[in-house]
């Protein structure tokens, strides 16, 4: 597929929209190979009315400051989404892509429910820390036996999965650390529901610093 720019990109992004990326570093491929997941991240796009867009993400960095708080802090985070694009490109070495989003309301997108549910999973998760390596590990595995875990640390599949779910675009009755960043690949038959969809994965073009 042709790639995008980063600015047609931004432009183009709508709430619920998936941001996935993919890096080469040691820790990269760690969490690769953890997960079983041909990337190792995923964000979700925020796009409401009177903000720049949004990436809603968990990422151990506090590079940028959180639109929600801001400061700046490791763990969940929401970001204005050209400058963590940016970032994660320049800074970690990260390819992007974006998948779009295909919605239940009339124009293809999310409701308004489904916005208020954004911000209410914003409100309740912001801030939350990211899991050690081992955490991980045993969160995945607990994840793919549908055991659930009760630790406060969230991890970005996670994250992103929390708040499909809270959309109803999830199953409730998933685990959250079921997913992991594959699941929002296209590679992997992720079970959306009130007829959602997410289109082909589109390169985004990140140009340099």
């Amino acid at each position: 597929m042709p790639q995008l720019s980063l600015d047609d990109a931004v432009e183009l992004t709508r709430t619920g929209d998936v941001w996935i990326f993919r890096g080469a570093s040691v820790a990269d491929r760690a969490i690769q190979t953890l997960t079983n997941a041909p990337v190792n991240h995923v964000g979700m796009a925020v796009v409401l009315e009177d903000l720049p867009p949004l990436l809603w993400h968990a990422e151990l960095g506090r590079s940028l400051p959180d639109v929600w708080t801001g400061t700046h802090q490791r763990g969940v985070q929401l970001h204005d989404l050209r400058d963590a694009v940016v970032t994660w490109r320049h800074k970690y070495g990260q390819r992007a892509w974006l998948r779009q989003l295909v919605g239940p309301s009339e124009d293809g997108g999310v409701t308004p429910g489904m916005e208020d549910a954004v911000l209410r999973t914003i409100a309740r998760m912001d801030g939350r820390p990211f899991p050690t390596t081992p955490k991980l590990a045993r969160g995945w595995v607990n994840g793919r036996l549908r055991r659930g875990t009760s630790t406060e640390a969230v991890y970005c599949a996670e994250l992103v999965a929390a708040t499909y779910t809270a959309m109803g675009l999830l199953p409730a009755d998933r685990p959250g650390n079921w997913y992991d960043p594959g699941s929002f690949w296209s590679g992997d038959e992720l079970d959306l529901q009130l007829g959602a969809q997410l289109g082909p994965e589109i390169p985004v073009d990140v140009p340099v610093a």
